[in-house]
């Protein structure tokens, strides 16, 4: 058809419709929500639209470490939907992420719900204190948010290096494996210059740090038996 939509207009078309529905959705839940408006095609200012103040972000910002997630697992990502997390400022937020696809199923964005909801834990630890039936919970992990997506990749490394409490120099190949396939699989190299950002982090020479990627996506490979 003459009319039909190329697939990068069919894209723009169903972010412009959801600008709307960004700020009626923080109109209707108050000051407690933000919803933010992906385009994953930029991930380096990967937020469209914006509304509410949980995170911090601003229009023109990055994508978080979930949004990392989601564009490495690509056109099989799926809804995330009502897990906690806490901000590195100590909010407990709890947010579902939903892709956005085009009518040919690619994943090319997401619409993302934050609920600060810490008056709320505060006040279900007090009740049940006073009740006395107790309320050890796991402590939800902390996520980074931030406009400077170099931010986020710096947290999302150190982070990983905090989790195997040792240094670069103190970690075994097998180790050193580990982390960059943790970092594959949370999509930190889908964003431009990552690679060497993350040698430049852990101090290393930007050829190491491909050929560990290299190394840790062919073990990845092998395990899932292709």
């Amino acid at each position: 058809m003459a009319d039909e939509l190329s697939p990068e207009s069919e894209r723009d078309a169903i972010l412009a419709a959801l600008g709307p529905v960004v700020d009626g959705l923080v109109a209707t839940f108050g000051p407690v929500c933000e919803v933010v408006l992906h385009d994953y095609r930029r991930p380096e200012k990967s937020v469209v639209a914006l509304a509410g103040e949980v995170t911090g972000r601003t229009v023109g910002g990055a994508m978080s470490e979930i949004g990392m997630r989601m564009v490495a697992r690509g056109d099989t990502a799926a809804d995330e939907l009502n897990y906690l997390t806490r901000t590195p400022a100590g909010k407990l937020v709890k947010s579902s992420t939903m892709p956005l696809r085009d009518s040919g199923g690619a994943v090319f964005g997401a619409l993302c719900v934050n609920l600060d909801v810490t008056a709320l834990s505060q006040t279900h630890t007090l009740l049940g204190s006073l009740a006395g039936t107790g309320t050890d919970t796991a402590e939800p992990p902390t996520t980074a948010f931030g406009d400077d997506i170099d931010a986020v990749v710096d947290a999302i490394v150190d982070a990983h290096q905090l989790r195997q409490n040792a240094s670069w120099s103190q970690l075994d190949r097998a180790q050193r494996l580990e982390l960059f396939r943790g970092l594959d699989e949370r999509g930190v190299f889908a964003v431009r210059r990552a690679v060497e950002q993350v040698a430049g982090r852990l101090g290393i020479s930007r050829a190491s740090a491909y050929s560990y990627l290299a190394q840790a996506r062919s073990a990845a490979s092998e395990g899932d038996g292709n």
